[in-house]
């Protein structure tokens, strides 16, 4: 029964956590009649954790912690976090993004490395990977600012904050790169619904 109702409180408060996505300036009226527009990530400015550590800083300290526990264990990490960009995050955020857009017969897709009249830049400012006990669990925590951009002139024409995407799954994730993948889907669904919404 205690199972049960930490569950359930589990279940509660990660349904409670609210992403906040906001127009900062611009609208999105100029994706009107668009068919692609060009996706880059930018991860250079990210921080980590409350402590907002570099990224370097949070693997080179989560890969200690993870050796003193297993020797070798945090080599293994490392490299695994190390392809979470390219192979978990970005994906999932394209995908998601193309699935809620084409569920609505809308024709506006976002790819990678397209030549378009307006690019997206994915900034990503600050990133929780949360945490997974079994019995309890802390969802990931992903903040971006989205920056759309005149491809040609660079000239920013809307720009969206988003913070705290929250990332999880039903079920267990015992993997902080998957869990942060799903704040990127959180993100990507996001970011859609709002074009389908605002964008006639």
């Amino acid at each position: 029964m205690k199972r049960i109702f930490l569950l359930g409180l589990v279940a509660v408060s990660t349904f409670a956590m609210a992403q906040k996505m906001k127009i900062e300036k611009g609208d999105l009226s100029f994706l009107k009649g668009q068919n692609v527009v060009n996706v880059t990530f930018d991860y250079s400015e990210m921080k980590m954790m409350k402590e907002n550590m570099t990224e370097a800083q949070y693997v080179e300290k989560h890969t200690a912690e993870l050796n003193a526990k297993v020797d070798g264990n945090g080599d293994s990490w490392k490299k695994q976090w190390a392809t979470g960009k390219e192979n978990i995050w970005n994906p999932k955020f394209l995908s998601i993004a193309n699935t809620v857009l084409t569920k609505d017969k809308n024709p506006l897709r976002f790819k990678e490395d397209s030549n378009t009249p307006y690019t997206l830049l994915v900034k990503v400012k600050w990133i929780y990977p949360g945490w997974d006990a079994a019995v309890m669990k802390q969802p990931a925590k992903v903040s971006t600012q989205l920056v759309f951009i005149d491809s040609q002139t660079k000239d920013v024409v809307c720009e969206i904050s988003s913070q705290e995407a929250p990332g999880d799954q039903w079920g267990n994730n015992f993997s902080n790169e998957y869990r942060i993948g799903e704040g990127f889907a959180k993100t990507g669904k996001s970011l859609a619904q709002k074009i389908i919404k605002e964008v006639k």
